[in-house]
């Protein structure tokens, strides 16, 4: 596995902190195993750099493209943002062995995962806008992103199912253009393994219903439960 040293080289970004590297590649699976090394894992700071991304990607998207529409915009987003980008970026700068894993998510081939891989990175764009700011990210952010950026509807793998249900109302006229929310109804099991359920909703219509280990996965499945049933 490679040193921060190596990290830092790899990504050309100083921390002031590094601390927050540190947190940004340290997995939940790794937390379980070794509570005293690592309290926290990185899922908060993956929650920030989600957030992050997004408002980047759709900054310059918007920018770059001012004769798109709405429509496409999202579309574009939707596939530079999805995990499977994501992860492909991430292994660009060989990400994937600079995770601290439990052994069992390391035995499970957990550096190869994509949604570990995106995790991670998300967590590092949050460390590096909390420890250098929103320009040095951006700086940052973009020139990961470059190639997929000048082709940005090339990304076919992606299927972001969230994104397809609000192209959906949005293309809609009238009271029926509506924005999709979702709400999480329900969190089960065990701090280390939590399961969340995820309900979409216009107004007080439900669209669908879905789960998953994480937030971002549950209402992805309910999106996508959303989308079989307006078929």
């Amino acid at each position: 596995m490679n040193s921060l040293k190596d990290i830092k080289k790899r990504i050309g970004i100083e921390f002031k902190n590094e601390a927050l590297l540190k947190l940004a590649i340290t997995h939940s699976s790794y937390v379980n195993e070794y509570p005293a090394i690592a309290p926290e894992s990185n899922e908060r700071l993956e929650f920030l750099g989600d957030a992050i991304l997004g408002m980047i990607i759709a900054e310059h998207l918007y920018l770059k493209f001012p004769e798109h529409a709405e429509g496409e915009l999202t579309g574009f987003r939707a596939s530079l943002v999805c995990t499977t980008t994501l992860a492909e970026i991430a292994k660009k700068i060989d990400l994937g062995n600079c995770i601290l894993l439990g052994k069992g998510e390391e035995a499970s081939g957990g550096r190869n995962k994509d949604a570990n891989l995106a995790g991670a990175l998300e967590a590092l764009l949050a460390a590096v806008y909390l420890d250098k700011g929103l320009e040095t990210t951006r700086g940052f952010l973009l020139k990961l992103f470059e190639a997929e950026i000048e082709n940005p509807g090339e990304q076919g793998n992606c299927v972001d199912f969230k994104s397809r249900l609000q192209q959906i109302f949005q293309a809609r006229k009238g009271e029926a253009k509506e924005t999709p929310v979702y709400y999480i109804v329900e969190e089960t099991g065990p701090d280390h393994k939590r399961v969340f359920t995820a309900e979409v909703k216009v107004r007080e219509t439900l669209l669908g219903r879905g789960s998953g280990k994480s937030k971002k996965i549950a209402e992805t499945e309910a999106a996508k439960a959303a989308l079989e049933k307006l078929k």
